[in-house]
């Protein structure tokens, strides 16, 4: 069904304006008007000047003198005041013009993320309504002030592109609110590790798919997000209404990568606080740096432990039917065991590559 859309005027007038114009057509004073409808002189004054607003009350008393019902000058200033706040609002959008150019509209379009919009106005309003906010100040207390803290830890005021990663978070949220899963457990967190690791192995088309339902059932919404031109992000962390989520791009599109990123992520939840959020490949404090080696060490030892690893570099037999064999003695994918000893130089970047799995989320 078409909804039409509301008529606002191009202008509308203070009520002191009618009133003026309805005491001079009465042939009556300031003064002798206030002393009718007992109300201050400075006060009539002051509305018929436009500097104070009219009240219920003196609404009532106008109607009591002037004849004009009460609710015609309630209506003539809900009306004014509707316009001047729209007048500020007007100019609220052109000062953020600036603003909007910072984001890259057209990729967020592309991916149906907003809608393709003309003019900056437009814009402007389309970005408001996407990061929930109502001006430019909001958006920068919400995402760059930490004002709301206990949505952030971190702020983005000293990342490289923070117009581009809020979107990346933002679009995040907006699918997380779109998915339902269980009450968050981490004892049924932990039990279902092993379950993940052996998809990580098996490597089956639909592996996507079928960990987002193993998350779920542990209470973890497990978001893809493609990336952003110039927010080449792997990954993030944080909890949205007591409910974990972990937010991964696939972006290096390659298997060992992107398990290694989803465990890397799922150590977070695990081992730190709720109020943490956690971005991957963004420069960090020293104390957020020692936390990202702690969930780089639970990744490592999920995949394949310390006592496997040195197994294989024992062994010093890194041909591809090793490694297979090897594979499948840890329950591991052997892209694993190729990107650990390629990561360690125990091997050339360029040896047994046709083993990783190339993956694309969104296709």
């Amino acid at each position: 069904m078409a909804t039409s859309k509301k008529f606002v005027p191009p202008v509308a007038f203070h009520p002191g304006k009618t009133l003026s114009a309805k005491l001079e057509e009465m042939g009556m004073g300031v003064k002798e008007f206030a002393v009718r409808t007992s109300k201050p002189e400075k006060t009539i004054f002051a509305v018929i000047s436009g500097k104070s607003s009219v009240t219920s009350d003196m609404a009532v008393a106008f109607e009591s003198v002037t004849k004009i019902p009460a609710h015609f000058w309630l209506n003539k200033q809900r009306a004014f005041d509707e316009y001047v706040a729209r007048q500020k609002r007007e100019e609220q959008l052109v000062l953020a013009y600036e603003w909007v150019r910072m984001f890259p509209l057209k990729s967020m379009s592309q991916m149906g993320w907003i809608e393709n919009m003309k003019s900056m106005e437009d814009k402007v309003k389309s970005l408001f309504s996407y990061f929930q906010v109502s001006t430019v100040k909001a958006w920068q207390d919400y995402y760059m002030n930490q004002q709301l803290k206990v949505a952030f830890r971190i702020s983005l005021t000293n990342t490289k592109e923070p117009y581009a990663i809020s979107a990346w978070l933002r679009r995040g949220e907006i699918q997380a609110s779109e998915m339902q899963v269980k009450e968050y457990s981490e004892k049924r967190l932990r039990e279902l590790i092993p379950i993940m690791k052996g998809l990580c192995s098996e490597h089956p088309e639909d592996f996507s798919t079928k960990l987002q339902e193993i998350c779920a059932e542990a209470g973890v919404k497990l978001i893809y997000t493609p990336c952003l031109p110039k927010a080449p992000i792997n990954g993030s962390t944080r909890w949205i209404n007591d409910t974990p989520c972990i937010q991964v791009t696939g972006r290096h599109k390659r298997n060992d990568i992107f398990w290694f990123s989803f465990f890397h992520e799922l150590g977070h939840i695990l081992l730190h606080g709720k109020k943490d959020i956690f971005l991957e490949d963004i420069e960090y404090s020293d104390k957020q740096l020692e936390k990202e080696a702690e969930a780089d060490l639970f990744a490592s030892k999920i995949l394949l432990s310390q006592a496997e690893e040195n197994e294989i570099i024992e062994s010093n037999d890194f041909s591809i039917k090793s490694i297979c064999s090897f594979a499948k003695k840890f329950n591991v994918h052997p892209a694993i065991i190729v990107g650990r000893l390629q990561h360690k130089k125990i091997i050339p970047f360029t040896k047994d590559t046709n083993l990783f799995e190339k993956i694309d989320l969104f296709n």
